[in-house]
């Protein structure tokens, strides 16, 4: 994680006049004196208060809203009516009330724990904070560890150790590998996608790639292993998209070892996508083609000679219309331009 620039813990207060009301002193947009390093600088230290002042504020409200909840559990009718008339007299939606109770949840949650202490809580997004507390309990330590440090914590950074700590424990890597990641001979962050795209895979393949990268720990390995578990995925569920493939004229798995074997499963995976691309599209083409014939005949029935811009335009939607579909590629009266045709023909089994 990247440190965030620091800020006093009195900037909050200093920026509130009296009243309560936030005031700063940004930088004039139209001063070339300021260098962009400087204006940065000075817009970046504002809306870090206001992040501060935004967090601690919402959980706050979380926390009120938690204890109008529960004693209007405690004394109300017990289908939280009392509850939501309080939100309805002040205009908050249900599903915004409830995040901020969890926002205060989360809060309460790590400072319980002895996570964060509150100055610590002030380096974090409302989204990290919640995100930090569903996490494990091992990925809470070490944002929280982060944020001791005066990093400024987001939900982004908070998913990124949470995959990479997860890849650290999963099955499907091997020790070796395992033990590179821990003393930073292999950066931690090429584990998780590995990992991400393994998990999509059946076993087999799992065993196969993990055998790889526990026979050649290193990064080039990693690289290629985790672009194989891509193409793989991306191969197997393509292939069960495309109708064609459903029959037993092949072996589907023994295709995919000779593109192994001769180096073009990224190809091969790519054809195979395509195939389903081209599948579905024509399904959604011969769907809007048949809806299209509809509503030009009802119009050409609820049209005539009083209607002739009507027709005209029946007529100029002609090429889309017909059995016989005409589409022009390119601009009109561009040299370039070309002109595709094709058939389409309903067969009944």
């Amino acid at each position: 994680m990247t440190a965030a620039m620091p800020y006093s813990s009195d900037a909050i207060e200093s920026a509130i006049q009296g009243g309560g009301e936030l005031s700063f002193n940004l930088p004039d947009p139209n001063d070339e004196k300021i260098s962009d390093y400087e204006f940065n600088q000075q817009v970046e230290a504002a809306w870090q208060v206001c992040d501060r002042f935004d967090l601690q504020t919402d959980i706050w409200r979380g926390r009120i809203l938690r204890t109008v909840r529960d004693r209007e559990k405690r004394g109300g009718d017990g289908r939280g009516t009392g509850f939501l008339n309080w939100l309805k007299d002040r205009e908050i939606t249900k599903s915004h009330a409830y995040n901020l109770i969890e926002l205060a949840d989360s809060a309460d949650q790590l400072l319980d724990a002895g996570m964060l202490t509150p100055q610590e809580v002030n380096q974090f997004s409302k989204r990290a904070f919640v995100e930090t507390a569903k996490a494990a309990p091992e990925v809470q330590q070490l944002v929280s560890d982060s944020a001791r440090k005066g990093d400024h914590i987001t939900r982004r950074e908070v998913r990124q150790v949470a995959n990479e700590w997860s890849a650290m424990t999963s099955d499907l890597i091997p020790e070796t590998l395992r033990e590179k990641a821990a003393n930073n001979t292999i950066p931690s962050r090429y584990i998780a996608p590995l990992v991400k795209e393994m998990e999509k895979l059946p076993p087999a393949h799992q065993s196969t790639l993990k055998t790889e990268v526990e026979l050649n720990p290193d990064l080039d390995t990693l690289k290629q292993v985790t672009a194989e578990a891509r193409y793989l995925s991306k191969y197997l569920a393509s292939a069960n998209q495309v109708q064609l493939l459903e029959t037993d004229d092949f072996d589907l798995e023994l295709a995919l070892e000779e593109a192994l074997r001769v180096g073009c499963l990224n190809s091969a995976a790519d054809m195979v996508a395509q195939a389903a691309q081209i599948e579905q599209t024509a399904v959604k083409l011969y769907t809007a083609w048949k809806r299209l014939n509809q509503l030009s005949e009802r119009v050409f029935v609820d049209s005539g000679e009083s209607t002739p811009n009507l027709r005209a335009l029946l007529t100029a939607l002609g090429p889309v219309i017909n059995e016989t579909v005409q589409v022009r590629l390119g601009e009109a009266n561009s040299v370039t331009a070309q002109t595709i045709r094709w058939r389409l023909i309903l067969e009944e089994n």
